[in-house]
């Protein structure tokens, strides 16, 4: 994967999506329209987002193996949803970077959580 020295993942990349929801499809599209090629992992078939994705993964999000080979073949992983489970998206983190991160994720899993960060922030 080919980045600038700010970090920016450049086109040709391949972007990871874990969800597969109407939310993913407008990132999909966008993100192929900018040259990204987008893999999406969900355990639905023939998603809104895996109808316009390069490769589509249908596996429980609890099934591991399936979200650590997913990993494997992406440069870097997001998610279109914030109900994805923390483990899935912990263990995408352990091998390839995870954006927004797992801080994120787990304040955006709890509505208490997510006003108390508000507040603070």
């Amino acid at each position: 994967m080919e980045t600038t020295p700010a970090g920016v993942i450049l086109p040709g990349a391949t972007i990871g999506i874990l969800g597969s929801g109407q939310l993913g499809r407008m990132l999909a599209l966008a993100a192929r329209r900018m040259g990204y090629r987008v893999h999406v992992f969900s355990p639905g078939r023939d998603t809104p987002t895996g109808q316009v994705a390069d490769a589509e993964v249908c596996a429980a999000y609890e099934d591991l193996e399936a979200v650590r080979a997913f990993a494997g073949g992406v440069d870097v992983v997001t998610y279109e949803f914030e109900n994805v489970p923390a483990s899935t998206a912990a263990t995408c983190a352990e091998i390839k970077p995870l954006r927004p991160g797992i801080a994120a994720l787990h304040v955006a899993q709890n509505r208490l959580r997510e006003k108390q960060f508000f507040r603070d922030n």
